[in-house]
């Protein structure tokens, strides 16, 4: 999440700037037929490099809010104006995932409740208001209890009107809350009898973004030498990836669910990947060739809101017998490319278009804060 910070990480831009872009990529398929696989997410259990792009974003919101409030939480005079903040920028980040899916129709009986971006703004008003009030160790040991109280409740709650528990796309505990909340009108499209944003699996979302929450404690230290700090993100984050493994037989590494060993495999893994950027772009000064994605990451959420808004205007734009988008694609890609091809480089051409405005926003010194 963009969001501006006293003590800024050009690493941390980076790393958020790179998630962004291949969130932007999966995400935009020229055909969803034509997908190479590492670009597709895990049909259920498992997990694709894809599968990593939004739980590493929500560790970089984590990671955000300790170097965006760490210094101010210490006066607890600003208590109160920064939960007021956090609650404003969270509930701006939900409407806008709402409008997203609401244009250009405003199909008001199909709006979709659970998204993307609502998750974003839920995870970080939560985990704001938790690092503001709480203390490190605390934190902790809420993390633990969202982990354990998911694994109880998907593993061990029988499921109102199906009977046993179970992990099952459309009989988990989850996918029942969901139907009776939201109704399948207001549900994920793709299915409309569960959400791979849903209500329950937002608490082990909390998690990833309390985890980030930690690591960024960690490394904004400053009794500690950075190879030291780094040593030990890398040690911290591979314990959590082989937890999780151990983890997996009995709780299995799933997005769609958000399990609790997917909240420890892919923390993990974002911990060692932020551990090596800080190393060689912040401590070491290697920063040639960053400005693509330190772009990206300035402006994050503005990124992907366009990427969402532009290839819907497209369209809506008339072409012939088709709508522009559609023009686009065949006229530059299908019919000059392998059909896998085709589709990979109409998602990079989305990426590249989307890099212009964030590029001129970033040699401006522009950032569009929520």
């Amino acid at each position: 999440m963009a969001i501006a910070v006293k003590q800024r990480l050009l690493s941390l831009d980076f790393f958020r700037g790179l998630t962004v872009a291949a969130m932007i990529l999966v995400n935009n398929p020229g055909d969803w037929n034509y997908v190479y696989a590492p670009l597709e997410h895990s049909k259920w259990n498992g997990c694709t490099p894809t599968d990593l792009i939004f739980p590493f974003f929500l560790f970089i919101v984590g990671v955000s809010i300790a170097y965006a409030l760490g210094s101010r939480k210490d006066d607890p005079t600003q208590h109160g104006q920064m939960i007021r903040q956090a609650l404003r920028r969270g509930a701006t980040i939900v409407v806008l995932g709402w409008l997203l899916h609401l244009i250009p129709r405003f199909d008001f009986s199909h709006w979709r409740f659970p998204g993307v971006l609502p998750r974003i703004g839920v995870v970080f008003s939560i985990c704001a208001i938790l690092f503001i009030k709480t203390s490190r160790r605390t934190q902790l040991w809420t993390g633990i209890a969202l982990l354990l109280g998911y694994w109880i409740l998907m593993t061990l709650v029988p499921v109102p009107g199906i009977g046993a528990p179970n992990l099952e796309p459309e009989t988990n505990l989850g996918a029942w809350l969901d139907r009776l909340v939201f109704t399948p009108a207001h549900l994920w499209a793709g299915s409309k009898t569960w959400d791979p944003e849903g209500l329950l699996s937002t608490l082990p979302a909390i998690g990833t973004g309390i985890f980030g929450m930690l690591v960024g404690s960690w490394l904004r230290r400053k009794d500690r030498e950075d190879a030291v700090k780094v040593s030990w993100l890398f040690v911290y984050g591979f314990i959590m990836v082989i937890l999780a493994l151990i983890w997996d037989p009995f709780f299995p590494i799933n997005k769609s669910l958000w399990t609790s060993s997917f909240v420890l495999y892919t923390g993990g893994l974002a911990t060692m990947a932020l551990s090596a950027s800080y190393w060689l772009i912040d401590v070491q000064q290697h920063q040639r060739y960053l400005v693509p994605f330190v772009a990206f990451g300035r402006n994050a959420i503005t990124a992907f809101v366009l990427s969402g808004l532009i290839p819907k205007i497209l369209g809506y734009i008339p072409a012939g017998n088709t709508n522009a988008r559609e023009w686009l694609y065949q006229t530059v890609f299908a019919n000059n490319m392998m059909p896998y091809h085709a589709s990979l480089g109409s998602a990079i051409l989305l990426v590249l278009v989307i890099w212009v405005p964030i590029g001129i926003m970033y040699r401006k010194h522009i950032i569009i804060k929520v």
